[in-house]
């Protein structure tokens, strides 16, 4: 099981969003499609699903939060001509963020907001890579400058990882201030991650739309990453947490559906009733009458 799994927040589009995706991309499938009811939200389709081996999980949880460009999916393409097929299927409904052409990092770059908002970043990559999709994130706001703290700090956080500062902003580049970072990439227990500050006026920073569910174990792995990470204790609700830099987090267990599905008529409740999840008690619940 993938350990972090990008977790898409959608109004109503949960499940066509993963339908899109899982059509225009290879080695994609929907893993299982699947809806919660009686939550403040109303009744909610959560969707797994695979694109291009990586997994995702996605939400119809209603208009709270909105998808925005401070996380996009880096496309990883070994071709020029993968870069532009993939282009053209994300272009329908879309909205260009940086125009598909050359730049001195690649030789076929462009930066592309779906018709569903999620952005992706589909870049021709030379080298060795294993995995196609990338998770970016974008510090900006009150959080621009301090990416190479998080990525640091995420590092201590999961055992395994590293991170590399691929390029620093020079003098004379304002608004960004020099030695923060352009760019850089970062692995976490395996997974690869990349990140960048950008000092420039946005109207959009970190929310709950896309947060990163950390699978579990057992109760001591919820505990150590719950208590690590969980920086804004007013956020704590259902295994959600959010961190001193502003992103989401959902911290589980990784049988989270099968102690759910087991009576969800009570399991239900006690999941809505929980800041930190508690295994024992959602067994519990499932073996209610």
């Amino acid at each position: 099981m993938q350990k972090i799994t990008p977790h898409l927040w959608f109004d109503k589009e949960a499940k066509a969003a993963a339908e899109f995706y899982t059509s225009i991309f290879d080695d994609s499938k929907i893993h299982f499609i699947n809806q919660i009811k009686d939550t403040p939200s109303g009744d909610c389709d959560i969707v797994g699903f695979q694109v291009m081996g990586y997994d995702f999980m996605a939400i119809s949880a209603g208009p709270m939060f909105k998808i925005n460009p401070s996380i996009s999916f880096h496309i990883r393409c070994r071709t020029v001509e993968e870069v532009d097929a993939i282009w053209h299927k994300l272009s329908d409904g879309g909205t260009v963020m940086m125009e598909l052409g050359s730049y001195p990092f690649s030789k076929r770059y462009g930066w592309i907001q779906d018709r569903y908002g999620v952005s992706w970043q589909v870049i021709h990559t030379e080298g060795d890579f294993r995995q196609r999709i990338m998770p970016a994130l974008m510090f900006v706001g009150d959080v621009c400058g301090k990416s190479e703290a998080a990525m640091q700090f995420y590092a201590s956080v999961f055992p395994n990882s590293k991170v590399q500062v691929l390029a620093r902003y020079a003098g004379g580049e304002g608004p960004d201030r020099e030695g923060t970072v352009m760019y850089a990439q970062f692995n976490l227990n395996g997974q690869e991650f990349s990140a960048m500050d950008s000092a420039m006026m946005h109207n959009f920073s970190f929310n709950e739309a896309i947060s990163f569910i950390v699978n579990c174990k057992d109760q001591a792995e919820i505990d150590h990453y719950w208590e690590k990470i969980s920086a804004v204790p007013q956020a704590e609700q259902c295994g959600w947490v959010k961190d001193k830099y502003g992103l989401s987090w959902q911290i589980i267990p990784e049988n989270m559906g099968e102690l759910m599905g087991k009576n969800p008529a009570k399991t239900t409740p006690a999941m809505l009733r929980m800041k930190k999840i508690i295994i024992a008690d959602l067994e519990k619940a499932g073996e209610e009458k």
